[in-house]
């Protein structure tokens, strides 16, 4: 019986009831089954709903996600995108060379990758098409480039999984900032060598003048200080990264009006995208917390870490598998979905094995990036050819092969975890 829970789960959520619902519904059963009270389910239900929601360090989410909507209410996409081009068009492949690393900028001001390829797609496909592009290269470099943003700050799935497992958001955050980085430079090399193999994908190359590159460096200091600004708080400790998303939030606004690119209308068509978003996430948060008091009555995790404590096995192997899981599952569902329903399962495992908590957070974000454009579903794939206007089938020919750079910075922060962990322990004054 203690398992029907997980069966009323997968069968809500493939008759598309909304995963907040499938997962209070599920719960309040398992919590029936466990407690054997009506009553008592009523009034765990009834205290979650407030508990779950009432820590200070939740406020994270929406001061990050309003950040992001007045950021892209600035118009700052386009202006990365001209920017880097211009510094780029030089060489075979620079366009989308350029679309990765505003990608990756607009996702350390979006924090999400679903939201950074909606409004890079716009951006970059049609410039990208104009100048000869193959379609796959376009829509390839968008969607793998924005899962950049779901390792550099401020990354709201890197905060869920904090707020999940109790994991400093401080250091999950600077954790991210190398990875993201190495990742968005794998990517970049990726892209070279594909279109130096077949140059027919990227065909032409448009030289800009010194001039008008130090021309284009105007639109991109607003959104470059607002990056630093952020990441130099969290890295000195000067502020918490509640403080941080405040702060910043309140900084997108100035810089929008002070350069004349935000109106009050932007300001509340903003709020009100960000009322939306942080509504969906919070529900789904109660929801899962109210799943996790059914795992915990239950005792399933406590189960599961027993049972594999004696498996006569290498713990890499384990994580491993883990790591090949969460691939799998990644290309059926979002980040946040994903994360609430197997962290209660996986941290207990990760922890009695004795890896870092952190590193496994950026790991994890690894999985989940290479599942958003991985078919047959990949989340980002399907943003990105709605509103690229691309063949999924040419998004996923592009995705396919660009998804070679994400392979390859998992193996090194597997093989290396000191990618992920160097920058926490030198802001903690710690060693390895």
């Amino acid at each position: 019986m203690l398992y029907v829970p997980f069966a009323i789960l997968v069968a809500a959520l493939l008759f598309g009831v909304p995963i907040a619902f499938s997962l209070t519904l599920a719960g309040a059963f398992g919590l029936w089954i466990t407690l054997g009270d009506v009553g008592q389910v009523v009034e765990v239900v009834g205290t979650t709903v407030f508990s779950s929601v009432a820590d200070y360090t939740l406020s994270t989410v929406p001061l990050f996600i309003l950040m992001a909507f007045l950021a892209s209410q600035s118009g700052v996409a386009r202006e990365l995108f001209a920017a880097l081009s211009s510094w780029t068009s030089n060489i075979r492949g620079g366009l989308a060379v350029a679309t990765v690393g505003a990608t990756g900028m607009f996702g350390a001001l979006s924090g999400a990758s679903t939201a950074a390829a909606a409004v890079m797609s716009q951006v970059a496909v049609p410039n990208m098409r104009s100048h000869g592009y193959a379609d796959e290269v376009a829509a390839g470099a968008v969607a793998v480039g924005a899962t950049t943003a779901i390792l550099i700050p401020p990354s709201i799935a890197l905060v869920i999984y904090g707020l999940m497992t109790e994991t400093s958001l401080g250091d999950l955050l600077i954790a991210g900032i190398l990875p993201g980085v190495l990742l968005a430079v794998l990517l970049a090399a990726t892209i070279l060598i594909w279109v130096r193999i077949n140059p027919t994908l990227a065909p032409e190359t448009y030289p800009s003048s010194w001039s008008e590159r130090v021309a284009s460096l105007r639109g991109v200091w607003p959104s470059a200080t607002l990056i630093l600004l952020m990441l130099s708080l969290l890295y000195s400790g000067i502020a918490t990264p509640t403080e941080v998303g405040a702060i910043g939030a309140v900084s997108a606004m100035a810089l929008g009006f002070a350069l004349r690119r935000l109106t009050w209308q932007g300001v509340m068509i903003a709020v009100h995208q960000t009322l939306r978003a942080s509504a969906m996430i919070f529900l789904i948060f109660i929801a899962a917390k109210i799943f996790g008091y059914y795992l915990s009555l239950s005792q399933i995790p406590q189960m599961l870490v027993t049972w594999v404590g004696h498996l006569a096995v290498n713990r890499w192997f384990i994580i491993v598998g883990i790591i090949a899981g969460y691939f799998v599952l990644s290309m059926f569902m979002d980040e946040l979905p994903l994360m609430v329903i197997t962290l209660p399962l996986t941290f207990p495992i990760i922890v009695s094995l004795g890896f870092d908590p952190v590193w496994f957070g950026v790991l994890t974000m690894m999985m989940i990036a290479m599942g958003l454009v991985f078919p047959p579903v990949g989340m980002v794939a399907f943003v990105v050819s709605a509103s690229g206007g691309v063949a999924l089938s040419k998004v996923y020919k592009g995705t396919l092969f660009l998804i070679l750079s994400i392979f390859a910075a998992t193996a090194l922060l597997m093989v290396f975890p000191e990618i992920a962990l160097y920058l926490p322990a030198l802001v903690r004054g710690r060693e390895f």
